[in-house]
């Protein structure tokens, strides 16, 4: 269980609020895209990006010469989101429809990734959360690739989930209404690989890609 701080804790329908550890590296792990907040000269930004977790950190990754990346590195506050949509709530009134969704916060100041060895393994964590067993397929960063990638690191001990599961909750009075009221199930599906036309005649897919779901 991670403690919530003044920060992280939930208030708008606190019994959504889900502060283990397990449920937060969970939605962590399935989601393919974060939401890292933060402002630059008063400016706030709020940039899509792929992440990776390794134990009690998430990693992002950038250009060195993104100003975003130099601003993070240079120890801005920042707020990382991901949220998984599981569903369309549909009550009887326009005003309790929703969603069911799983979301993580995640709050505080970017560490920069130094070490060769660690940054390494942060760009392979990367690349295995596109595919897990692809890095061992490819091609590794070249030193010039390194040189001009920027990992930073972000600890969860600052990190909240928020959950909504189930049916709609209407009024009382709402419940013999002759409307259809439920959910509409949501889920990421991927079709079939489609190959880069640059491909050299013959080459399959592996059993990674082949088998690559969520």
């Amino acid at each position: 269980m991670t403690a919530p701080s003044t920060r992280t804790r939930v208030r708008r329908v606190p019994n959504r609020a889900d502060y283990s550890r397990s449920t937060i590296d969970a939605i962590l792990d399935e989601a393919l895209i974060a939401h890292l907040g933060f402002a630059i000269d008063g400016q706030p930004y709020v940039i899509p990006t792929l992440h990776a977790r390794a134990g009690d950190v998430v990693y992002v990754h950038g250009s060195s010469a993104s100003r975003a990346i130099r601003g993070l590195t240079g120890g801005l506050s920042a707020c990382l989101t991901v949220t998984l949509l599981d569903g369309l709530v549909l009550a009887r009134s326009a005003f309790h429809h929703s969603m069911n969704y799983r979301s993580v916060v995640v709050l505080g100041e970017a560490r920069p990734v130094e070490g060769p060895g660690e940054r390494l393994r942060a760009l392979e964590a990367f690349t295995e959360r596109l595919v897990p067993g692809r890095w061992d397929e490819v091609r590794p960063p070249t030193p010039q690739e390194l040189k001009g990638t920027r990992v930073l690191a972000f600890d969860l001990g600052e990190a909240s989930a928020k959950v909504r599961t189930g049916p709609p909750v209407d009024d009382d009075e709402d419940y013999e209404r002759d409307v259809w009221a439920g959910v509409i199930p949501l889920a990421l599906t991927a079709g079939p690989p489609a190959p880069d036309p640059k491909l050299t005649p013959g080459i399959e897919p592996s059993a990674a890609v082949r088998s690559w779901g969520r």
